[in-house]
């Protein structure tokens, strides 16, 4: 499969919005409320401003496939380190769009300038996203127990991951 990272466009949040609803409504991967709107989703992921930045991944016919948006981690004396998030759509996971979306951000974060990646909250039960940013050069600096209340395995941690840029 051919995919294509682009910067997204406001016409692209309607094809992002019925993936990212299920991902976080089925509560297993994402620290969001599973109660946000439509509005409210769109506010947070596409993330309008000169500092952040929202990409989907697309296939040869433009159809998307998923999203990420990335940003600094942290304002001020913490904006070295830049953080994002990646959502793949269920009928596009296991065919390499997530490391796509990862290796852009990546290089992204590189070209910003940016120190340092830290992923803030991965579930410790999402196996391929450990395992993808693991194989990406990331490292679990450290665990919260019980952080995450999944919808099926009860309270699990959530781990940092942290990759160095310089």
């Amino acid at each position: 499969m051919t995919v294509q990272i682009r910067v997204a466009t406001d016409a692209d949040w309607p094809t992002i919005w019925p993936f990212f609803h299920d991902i976080v409504t089925a509560q297993e991967t994402y620290v969001y409320d599973p109660s946000l709107t439509f509005e409210q989703a769109e506010s947070l992921w596409m993330t309008p401003s000169s500092a952040n930045r929202t990409t989907v991944a697309v296939d040869a016919d433009g159809t998307v496939l998923g999203s990420a948006n990335m940003y600094p981690n942290r304002p001020g004396p913490g904006s070295h380190v830049a953080s994002a998030s990646f959502m793949v759509s269920p009928a596009a996971r296991g065919q390499g769009v997530g490391r796509k979306l990862a290796e852009d951000m990546i290089a992204w974060a590189g070209q910003e300038g940016f120190r340092s990646i830290q992923f803030n909250a991965v579930v410790e039960t999402n196996e391929s996203a450990v395992h993808l940013w693991q194989a990406l050069g990331f490292r679990i600096i450290g665990t919260v127990p019980e952080a995450f209340e999944h919808a099926k395995l009860g309270y699990v941690g959530l781990h940092v991951m942290y990759r160095p840029l310089v």
